[in-house]
């Protein structure tokens, strides 16, 4: 006996030691004046006031007047205590709570199940991943920047209590209805995610609900429609189930909602739910975890619950259901079948000391306590203006990008085949498996490289056509919907998979959840598997950015999936410095402030100053805005497309010319005081026999502007092209394709040369932009590597880069309606000028000149900005030295008042120029004649990409620069910038 004593007393000290050492968190910080509210407010209710207090029903903000009536009635008669909403938008429910909180005599404690945040889109998708999804982010801070925001949403619209963090380790892939809702299996990982979540949700002044107590995750039943057994001893339920919940109440935690479970390992009456079981409500949860708080029953309507209670003598279970919660220790009881009764029973129990008073006052102070916590002492209605504004936040646009590039997991990478590099070697297709779309997969890994999507009824068909193929991207696409939608391959997507893995090197990406890795038998053949959890199109975007490097991989499984995969897993990688796309605030610029571009866009385009356009902006490495405007003609008939190509005409310097012009400077094939003379033999002897390259390609040589060579082509009556010197089909000596209806001789582009070279120099030395030493250095190039330009650029440059837009004669490559058009010419070529290089000079050569006829869009031409901005550096492979490109963004005549870098242009150096102004002088770019424009600014990493077709039908006054449209857009641009 003395035996038996002791071990009651260690029991005893155990149970006040528990509770001693965990916190209250209900109280206040103005504790006294709370207590004073609390008592005050208790001692004036009747009875029926104070029990109803316990209740909280169900609201459907759009379900209509008779709802709203009946939950009114309930308000008005019943004077229950709180609202739990579900479904409706947050408009609608901020406007139904107003209602329901002014009927109520005691403001109202509201709940909501807003697991994921809020949201009003138009796609219907959630502001937040799924719990499973945050599961695989190691930054524990932005779990709890996403606890804080969805808090945020949550007072927002009323609602004081978030029925959240899920805290169910999920230990059982077949759970139908925890899945996604969990953080993981692993308890400490659940447990530190819960943790961050719950302390931000109620930094912002949302209370906590951790549920389903005692743990959800180990079963294969959906409690909505039988009652779930737990099959594990208490030592297995109190180590797993129960961690999580042990450190959440020491810091802190709100509330916990009790499931409906079969416990027979910690309830000894067989089927009785561990929402009515006073040992794991009150033994467990109460005395021995020491919590404090409020505790919620899930809801009473749910099957399993009133099945186990049997009828009273009367032959009913009015009440019966609420009652047994009470007294089993919970305070509210949530959307119980029978509130009237509910109330008429427990208020009896109490007349006939069925329960205590004390009992009675222990819940509803502590309800009136969290009622005061969140403010309800001192309730004030809810705006009901910009609720959309407030709920559809870029900040948690933002916050799900960082989530989703966290998140992202490469489960397996042999030869470490990602991130894809070498893109000049990859001949990359995409198919599609799965039951939901994968577009937007598709669209940003186009913008990498060339990317075919593959499809086919049958599979000896699909592996027919992936033969042309050494690298197949297999996205697994399932609904995105909701976190309880489907995530299993079909037998058929499987035997597809492994005929495909079998032939093919394959990069296999899941948007589901990890456990549709378990339908493998074997992913032997698969090279790369990367797990993206969700379908969402932020997480495609991003799925496919890790895929090419522009992002690194971080994330780590938080379940395993099979034997191959555990959770834990997870392969890491660093970015490779290209191109990513995201949101403005990532990298520091205001939204509002940059959509500002959209007006000057649109003016330009609707005051016919061109066409249309393309527009993009990138900071610090990200794509941050990228629109297009207008039509390729004015009639608006074929809308500008992001893979639209322009002529981008003298940006061809730079995106062409000038990188093969530093490539030999390294080589030390030349250097920037190299002559003429020591580059062409033609020039000795003539008055250019001492220009330097330096000199040249800084417009401070004395060659004229522009030589208008065709001119001399033309016949002197007609004024048509000379029939001596071109013909209209390509015959013999006549194989020079100005146009696919004018074709010139080939000897005349010696006479070209030969006109440069015996040109007069211009009669005094100062900055004169020309065009001339670009024929002079294509020849040297092309003769130097015994190569044409345009194959020289892909194969040094643009296939490396990913430019797969990026190209001279863009006619051999893209259909006619994705380029846009530049000039009805009525002076030389007498037709529409399209997809031939709008410039005469570079159609007189074939369409491949060193000073214009690269045809490009503006996410490539970006790309190449952002090589130079890298100093050299894209993709994971260096291109130049960084000094090498300082060599040439240096202006080596500013004090000769010439701006000019090597082939670069460079901001004014007085009020006139070509920028803004407002911007570094280590900026450097270049401008073209059809309305092109492209800077890059080392200081402020940007990089700025302007497309247009302004002398489009004809090229006339330059309005877009008579307006400066372009640096007009440059300075909104610095202006957005806030970090």
């Amino acid at each position: 006996m003395r035996y038996i004593a002791l071990i009651f007393l260690f029991i005893g000290f155990q149970t006040t030691y528990a509770q001693n050492e965990t916190p209250n968190p209900l109280l206040s910080e103005d504790i006294e004046a709370q207590q004073k509210w609390v008592d005050s407010l208790y001692d004036s209710m009747s009875l029926k006031q104070r029990v109803g207090q316990l209740f909280m029903v169900q609201v459907f903000s759009e379900q209509g007047v008779k709802h709203e009536n009946e939950i009114s009635s309930l308000i008005r008669n019943q004077e229950i205590g709180g609202v739990i909403y579900s479904k409706g938008g947050p408009g609608r429910q901020a406007k139904l709570n107003n209602k329901l909180q002014a009927i109520s005599k005691i403001p109202l404690l509201v709940g909501m199940d807003a697991e994921w945040g809020l949201s009003m889109r138009l796609d219907s998708t959630y502001a937040f991943p799924w719990n499973m999804t945050l599961g695989a982010v190691s930054n524990n801070k932005l779990i709890e920047q996403t606890g804080y925001q969805i808090g945020e949403h949550c007072k927002r619209v009323g609602v004081h209590f978030n029925f959240a963090p899920v805290v169910d380790i999920n230990t059982n892939p077949n759970n139908p209805i925890i899945g996604n809702r969990s953080f993981g299996e692993d308890r400490d990982n659940v447990t530190e995610k819960a943790s961050a979540f719950m302390k931000g949700m109620q930094d912002a002044g949302v209370l906590a609900n951790a549920k389903h107590f005692p743990g959800h995750g180990d079963t294969d039943s959906d409690s909505h429609k039988t009652l779930p057994t737990i099959l594990f001893n208490e030592k297995r339920i109190d180590s797993i189930e129960l961690y999580p919940y042990r450190k959440l109440i020491k810091e802190g935690l709100s509330s916990v909602m009790v499931a409906h479970l079969n416990v027979p390992g910690l309830e000894q009456q067989n089927g009785r739910p561990s929402s009515l079981s006073e040992y794991i409500i009150t033994d467990i949860l109460k005395e021995r975890l020491g919590f404090k708080g409020l505790i919620f029953t899930d809801a009473l309507t749910m099957k399993g619950v009133s099945e186990f209670i049997e009828p009273t003598v009367e032959g009913s279970k009015r009440g019966e259901i609420d009652l047994a919660a009470f007294k089993a220790g919970n305070d509210v009881m949530l959307m119980s079948l029978d509130v009237s009764g509910g109330i008429d029973r427990i208020s009896k129990a109490v007349e006939d000391e069925d329960i205590t008073e004390e009992r009675l006052a222990h819940s509803v102070k502590k309800i009136l306590m969290a009622k005061y916590k969140v403010g309800l002492h001192n309730y004030k209605p809810l705006s009901l203006i910009n609720i959309d504004k407030d709920i559809n936040r870029i900040k948690d646009d933002v916050l799900y990008g960082q989530l989703m590039e966290e998140a992202i997991t490469v489960v397996k990478n042999k030869n470490e085949l990602l991130p894809i590099r070498n893109l000049e070697t990859k001949k990359v297709a995409y198919v599609a498996l799965g039951d939901d779309k994968g577009s937007d997969f598709l669209d940003e890994l186009k913008k990498y490289t060339k990317v075919h999507e593959i499809k086919a009824n049958k599979l000896d068909e699909l592996i027919s056509k992936l033969q042309n193929y050494n690298t197949v991207v297999v996205g697994f696409h399932k609904s995105n919907e909701n976190p309880w939608k489907g995530y299993k391959f079909s037998t058929r997507e499987l035997t597809w998979l492994y005929e495909i893995a079998r032939t093919n090197t394959v990069i296999l990406d899941v948007f589901a959840r990890p456990y549709a890795l378990l339908d493998f038998k074997s992913e032997e053949n698969i090279e790369a598997i990367v797990v993206s959890y969700q379908n969402s199109e932020i997480a495609q975007q991003k799925s496919a950015q890790l895929i090419f490097g522009a992002i690194g991989a971080r994330g780590t499984l938080p379940v395993s999936g099979g034997t191959s995969f555990k959770a834990g897993d997870g392969l890491n990688y660093n970015a490779l410095n290209n191109l990513s796309y995201g949101l403005p605030e990532d990298v520091g610029i205001d939204t509002k402030l940059l959509e500002k571009i959209d007006s000057v866009a649109n003016y330009a385009v609707n005051k016919k100053m061109t066409p249309g356009l393309q527009l993009l902006v990138a900071r610090k490495g990200k794509v941050i805005y990228n629109k297009n405007f207008g039509a390729h003609r004015y009639d608006n008939k074929n809308k500008i497309e992001f893979n639209d190509v322009y002529d981008v005409a003298s940006l061809t310097k730079i995106l062409a010319t000038l990188p093969l012009i530093m490539e030999l400077e390294e080589e030390k094939a030349i250097t920037l005081n190299s002559t003429l003379s020591s580059l062409l033999p033609s020039y000795k002897g003539s008055n250019k026999e001492s220009v330097t390259i330096k000199k040249m390609l800084s417009h401070y040589a004395k060659l004229k502007p522009w030589i208008p060579f065709y001119i001399k082509t033309l016949d002197s009556i007609t004024k048509k092209p000379s029939k001596t010197l071109y013909r209209s089909k390509k015959e013999g000596d006549y194989n020079v394709e100005v146009t696919n209806t004018l074709f010139m001789k080939e000897e005349y582009q010696d006479s070209i040369q030969d006109i440069i070279v015996e040109s007069d120099l211009l009669s005094r030395l100062r900055y004169r932009y020309s065009d001339l030493p670009y024929y002079i250095l294509k020849k040297y190039i092309e003769k130097h590597y015994g190569k044409g330009l345009d194959e020289l650029v892909q194969d040094h440059f643009y296939q490396s880069l990913g430019a797969n837009y990026t190209t001279y004669k863009p006619r051999d490559k893209f259909s006619l309606k994705d380029i846009v058009p530049t000039e009805v010419d009525d002076y030389y070529r007498f037709q529409e000028v399209h997809g031939y290089v709008h410039d005469m000079g570079a159609a007189m050569q074939g369409g491949v000149g060193g000073h214009a006829g690269v045809f490009s869009n503006a996410n490539d031409v970006a790309k190449i900005m952002q090589m130079y901005l890298q100093k050299g550096f894209y993709g994971g492979k260096r291109y130049f030295k960084s000094e090498t490109i300082d060599k040439f963004n240096k202006c080596y005549y500013c004090h000769k008042n010439n701006r000019r870098g090597v082939g670069f242009d460079k901001p004014q150096l007085g009020d006139e120029g070509s920028t803004c102004g407002c911007l570094s002088m280590t900026s450097f770019g270049h401008s073209g004649f059809t309305g092109t424009y492209a800077w890059a600014d080392p200081e402020e990493e940007i990089v700025y990409v302007f497309l247009a077709n302004r002398t489009h039908p004809v090229a006339g006054k330059n309005l877009l620069l008579r307006e400066n449209i372009r640096t007009e857009i440059q300075r909104l641009i610095y202006e957005a910038i806030i970090d």
